[in-house]
């Protein structure tokens, strides 16, 4: 956003200020911004990562005396509804001005859509019993593909050609991966191989996410107030309920209950402590990762969280691949860096038209004599 600051003695063209549109009018050294910036990157790259090497682990690992897995992958759902409602709690007390809450959404505002936050996040996780965790990053990593294709069939929306390129490189990538033949090492650690229905379940994920994250958009536009914490706070309030309901409630009704039970979640990790603690770690990762990337998204904007949570992604397949025992054959890494090259051009459009519409608005500021 760029306005004209007029001179009084009318000696020379009027200087633009450029507010950055993060809350602070363009304060701030430099060096300080980048510190900020650094510190963000850490917070959300360590976070994000170790609760990866913690999901992986999770969803491979044999656990005790008697190698057992872990099978209820659906409970780690419930518990980051329940630590994630906590936190936001915690951090609306401790940073709420005391004002009214009007312009706020009410809780009831989020019973609907929690339904797909509940599912979605799930279908991703289950997809770990029978996909690589490498995999299902980068499954996960292709939503701009339902995005163009839904607005070009739906909405007539007409893409670029670089956008194309984009989309090609990504979907090509993530196809190729798909189709090369995974390692028997990792194959082994897997509950239940099966591609085809991990990677369906990976793209139902970002299907359920599109319209989770659309309707909360939606409900921001409807109640100007509503803040991060307020949003964190809901969804996680009714998913908390959601996975009660299916995982303690549901068991006690049905004898045959097919889906994920939370009383053997619990009685597994009471006979596994190692257990109980990395889904502690892992909701903690979640928790404060998101602290980074809202603190991101208010300094910087939408489009430095997504080049630093793109890279992320990247780096933890890295991560995975060097400390979990996953190996990549040399034509998943060439399908690998196939996928972020797409996404990375992408970012780089993206940052471009940002560019583009700044100097547009210098260049309106110096020749504007109103």
């Amino acid at each position: 956003m760029v306005t004209n600051r007029k001179g009084r003695g009318g000696g020379g063209p009027p200087r633009p200020r450029v507010v950055d549109g993060s809350g602070s009018g363009g304060g701030g050294s430099m060096a300080s911004r980048v510190a900020v910036l650094a510190f963000c990157v850490a917070g959300i790259w360590s976070a994000y990562i170790t609760q990866g090497v913690l999901q992986e682990t999770l969803s491979t690992k044999r656990f005790g005396p008697e190698a057992r897995r872990f099978e209820h992958l659906a409970f780690l759902n419930f518990a980051q509804n329940v630590v994630c409602f906590v936190w936001s709690f915690i951090m609306i007390k401790l940073w709420s001005s005391g004002g009214s809450s009007t312009g706020h959404a009410p809780l009831r505002k989020y019973w609907g859509v929690s339904i797909t936050n509940t599912i979605g996040p799930t279908m991703g996780i289950e997809a770990l019993k029978y996909i690589s965790y490498p995999a299902q990053v980068l499954a996960k990593s292709s939503k701009m593909i339902p995005v163009m294709l839904m607005g070009t069939l739906l909405y007539g929306v007409k893409y670029t050609f670089p956008e194309y390129i984009c989309t090609f490189l990504v979907a090509g990538g993530v196809s190729s991966f798909a189709l090369l033949k995974t390692s028997s090492k990792t194959i082994k650690k897997l509950a239940n191989p099966n591609a085809p229905l991990g990677y369906t379940l990976c793209f139902l994920n970002l299907a359920f996410d599109g319209y989770t994250n659309s309707t909360q958009d939606l409900i921001k536009s409807k109640y100007p107030k509503t803040n991060p914490w307020d949003i964190m706070l809901g969804m996680n309030l009714w998913g908390t309920i959601y996975n009660a309901v299916i995982m303690f409630v549901a068991p006690l009704l049905f004898s045959n209950w097919p889906y994920a039970n939370g009383f053997e979640a619990l009685k597994f990790c009471q006979e596994n402590p190692e257990v109980a603690w990395d889904i502690t770690l892992f909701c903690l990762c979640g928790a404060v990762g998101q602290n980074f990337i809202f603190l991101t998204i208010s300094r910087f904007g939408s489009l430095t969280n997504t080049t630093i949570t793109t890279t992320r992604k990247f780096m933890s397949i890295v991560v995975s691949s060097v400390i979990s025992g996953n190996p990549l054959s040399l034509q998943q890494w060439g399908s690998v860096v196939m996928v972020f090259s797409g996404l990375s051009l992408q970012i780089l459009l993206k940052w471009k038209k940002k560019k583009d519409l700044y100097l547009y608005g210098v260049l309106v500021s110096l020749t504007d004599d109103d």
